[in-house]
């Protein structure tokens, strides 16, 4: 199959990308660079996507481009078969600084996609979301039918995003698929995530840094979770038309998850606070039981697994890695 993977420089696109070329499929990325954070861990995804094409017999083309450019966005869906729509400003702290870049790329980008697709014999748009549409809970785990009351100009952009996908699926009868993606991490991982800041200050005998008492909790799910049911869906439309929570066996409050890195490489360190940042949520935790319905989804790395793996990973890769995160 021919797939575009918008964003697919970056980290959860960059998955993707590799795994489908790794599968033998043609992908072609679009991805406009943005130096939201190092530019290099995004050549890292170029060239495991590529060398991945390279063993398979599939094919990798590179678009440098952005979603905003409708005419770029068009052209590429026009040889396109499914469409794993990744690109986005993502960062909940960037988005109170400037609300506009991320509405701009998540909403206008999006709709951008969506119109491309629309006119085109597109099996299927898998649409990137996140549990930031939820904001503030009134229960947990939230379930899809929660209210979503996003706290964070970010959050709002991908409630729009997910919201016209919805709409154009019953509008247009185009197959949508929108993901909210709880806490992903894993191997090239945003560098200016906790775990990765915490895992190298650990290593560098510093301390790790908890923004906030530390009490406010995630649901961390681990990148190949992720991939799986991405590609699922390549070729299952169970799921079209539908918004479905995408995350992990449990959740953790961050103080845990620094003490488990902490206990991992440095246990002779103190844990150190700061003062909260604006815009965060103060607990995400997915109720699974939708994706586990349509799809037969199931979580399979637990976060302590998981922080093992991502350890053992950024050991290995710590030449190029480390100099991301530390200047992040």
């Amino acid at each position: 199959m021919q797939i575009l993977v918008t964003g697919g420089a970056g980290f959860i696109g960059g998955h993707l990308a590799e795994s489908f070329a790794g599968a033998g499929h043609d992908v072609t990325v679009l991805d406009n660079l943005d130096p939201y954070y190092d530019t290099g861990i995004k050549q890292h995804n170029i060239d495991a996507s590529q060398q991945a094409a390279n063993n398979s017999g599939g094919s990798y083309e590179f678009v440098e481009g952005s979603v905003t450019d409708q005419d770029t966005v068009t052209d590429l869906v026009d040889d396109t078969d499914a469409i794993y729509h990744q690109a986005a400003q993502a960062g909940v702290r960037t988005s109170v600084d400037n609300p506009r870049k991320p509405h701009d790329i998540n909403v206008d980008g999006t709709l951008n996609v969506l119109d491309a697709a629309r006119d085109s014999d597109i099996e299927r748009v898998v649409l990137a979301s996140s549990s930031s549409v939820y904001g503030k809970p009134e229960y947990l785990p939230y379930d899809e039918d929660h209210p979503t009351n996003p706290v964070s100009p970010y959050g709002v952009s991908k409630l729009a995003a997910e919201q016209y996908a919805r709409v154009y699926a019953e509008l247009y009868d185009l197959p949508t698929v929108s993901l909210r993606y709880f806490t992903v991490y894993g191997p090239r991982m945003r560098p200016n995530m906790a775990m990765t800041n915490f895992v190298s200050r650990c290593l560098n005998g510093k301390p790790p840094v908890i923004y906030g008492d530390g009490e406010q909790t995630r649901d961390f799910t681990y990148i190949d979770d992720i991939v799986r049911v991405n590609q699922q869906l390549l070729t299952d439309d169970s799921a079209d038309g539908e918004i479905i929570n995408v995350g992990s066996t449990d959740n953790i409050d961050i103080e845990t998850l620094a003490e488990v890195v902490q206990d991992e490489l440095a246990p002779e360190l103190e844990l150190e606070y700061d003062e909260a940042r604006t815009g965060d949520a103060e607990h995400t935790h997915a109720n699974v039981s939708k994706a586990n319905a349509l799809l037969g989804y199931e979580p399979t790395v637990d976060i302590r697994e998981g922080v093992a793996q991502f350890i053992e990973w950024y050991q290995d890769n710590r030449e190029w890695y480390e100099p991301l995160v530390l200047n992040s």
